[in-house]
């Protein structure tokens, strides 16, 4: 984009993507950290504090993290100073040091305590063992590192719930969205990535009864085997669950009721005693048992393991036939795709809207093509408009199988805004301009009444907010 919008929508990538860093995935080792400075000073390598905002302090390290984040998510940094990012740095601590004096405001420790549970299973996923974890992080132990990641979480989620109240009750009329886009230049109108509005049947293969039976069998034989002859449920999750987010951690989950599980895990979970094991039992993602180790209040600690049944060629195969005869009746015009869709795709999330795709980062049906999945952008970016696609055999991370059928509904391409066509994209550009400025005038307000201390080099910064209180 270009002009006033450039700069808006600049700022706010700078602020979300700082905002959410320590929450991204983890990175590889060796990924390169910018070696910019602070007026181009030299110094030996010392870390230490540079900065205090209220309850929180920020180290040397805390930026070079940061570089190292943002790289690892795509970002350049080519041109973000250390002296930007401690200006970010500062305000994430001034929302998590006001949320602290906001009554309103409340963050449990059990739901950082679950967050912690669930990021770190995925970083051990993902990196593959906790001595990789802690020479990434530079911590000595897990309890140092888990002491770490606790105050991460926790000064993150204060932050988010902070802004978020800063901003829940700024709107904007029709009315400023006309004056809004009326006074950006002609010269300077964003332009608007081609998109796609996408839709898809999906058809999956079905269990066969003896691979059901040889999963639930194998299932019960574990049960027992703790049960009976004390085996450990922890080695045994280990070597056989099929889950990626626990296998590591021997299917260590905590977990309260709004913790986001699937309905027939929760009922399971919180029927149990402690020390009881569950018999086996079906949800979509396949079979469980379940362990519960700890009930504490209203939380519970429990290991669970989980198998899928293998699909057979000859499922695979029925399941392409049945994909390759609804996509002849849409195409023979016997049924439109949104009925066959409704009443034929086995994915119950897009079934009912007529198997209409969602953009998960706008939850509106348009896809930019520049921003789209590069799976489903392979899949899609060559039909054209109302054309059916072949069964195409999709795989997620998991390795479940599926067949899929996809139509692109309407295509728009590239263009500079115009108010009518892109009045939906328009309005968020000038609510996120007028939520800046509601967040300009908060900060403003707040640095005034905080202790805020900034040392050394850092002190020559020419910062956006007025962080030496000049």
């Amino acid at each position: 984009m270009r002009g006033i919008n450039k700069k808006v929508v600049a700022l706010f990538l700078l602020i979300f993507a700082v905002f959410f860093s320590h929450a991204q995935e983890i990175i590889m080792e060796n990924t390169p950290v910018k070696k910019d400075t602070v007026k181009n000073y030299k110094r030996k390598k010392v870390d230490g504090v540079i900065a205090t905002v209220g309850d929180y302090i920020i180290l040397d390290s805390d930026i070079d993290m940061e570089y190292i984040e943002l790289s690892s998510q795509g970002i350049s940094i080519t041109d973000i100073t250390r002296c930007q990012l401690l200006g970010k740095l500062m305000e994430d601590r001034l929302y998590a040091h006001q949320a602290l004096q906001d009554s309103t405001i409340v963050v449990k420790d059990a739901e950082i305590n679950g967050m912690m549970e669930e990021r770190m299973n995925y970083m051990l996923e993902q990196i593959g063992s906790w001595e990789k974890v802690l020479k990434y992080y530079n911590k000595k132990s897990q309890e140092e590192f888990r002491s770490f990641f606790f105050d991460v979480l926790k000064q993150n989620k204060l932050s988010t719930e902070m802004r978020n109240k800063v901003v829940e009750k700024v709107e904007i009329t029709p009315e400023e969205v006309r004056n809004f886009f009326k006074k950006i230049p002609n010269e300077d109108l964003p332009i608007f990535g081609a998109e796609l509005e996408v839709s898809q049947i999906v058809i999956e293969p079905k269990e066969s009864p003896e691979e059901v039976k040889k999963v639930i069998d194998k299932l019960n034989e574990i049960r027992n085997d703790v049960l009976v002859n004390g085996a450990s449920f922890r080695t045994r999750a280990v070597l056989y669950s099929q889950d990626p987010g626990s296998r590591a951690s021997g299917g260590f989950y905590k977990m309260n009721r709004k913790t986001p599980f699937v309905k027939e895990f929760k009922e399971v979970a919180f029927s149990l005693n402690e020390g009881e094991i569950s018999k086996p039992f079906q949800t979509e993602f396949g079979y469980h048992i379940i362990l519960v180790e700890k009930i504490k209040g209203l939380e519970i600690e429990l290991r669970h393991i989980l198998l899928t049944p293998k699909v057979t060629d000859e499922a695979l195969k029925e399941a392409k036939e049945r994909a390759n005869l609804i996509r002849k009746r849409i195409v023979d015009k016997e049924i439109t795709f949104a009925e066959a869709a409704r009443s034929m795709s086995d994915e119950k999330e897009t079934r009912t809207n007529g198997g209409i795709l969602l953009n998960p980062k706008t939850l509106d049906p348009k896809f930019e093509l520049t921003k789209m999945d590069p799976t489903l952008y392979s899949q899609v970016s060559n039909l054209k408009e109302n054309e059916v696609s072949l069964a195409i055999l999709d795989e997620d991370q998991k390795g479940t199988k599926k067949y899929k059928l996809f139509m692109v509904s309407n295509r728009v391409d590239s263009h500079t805004a115009d108010y009518a066509r892109d009045y939906i994209k328009i309005k968020d550009l000038a609510l996120k301009e007028k939520q800046f400025e509601e967040i300009g005038k908060w900060s403003n307000e707040k640095i005034m009444e905080t202790y805020i201390r900034i040392n050394g080099e850092y002190r020559d910064c020419e910062f956006t907010n007025n962080w030496l209180k000049k």
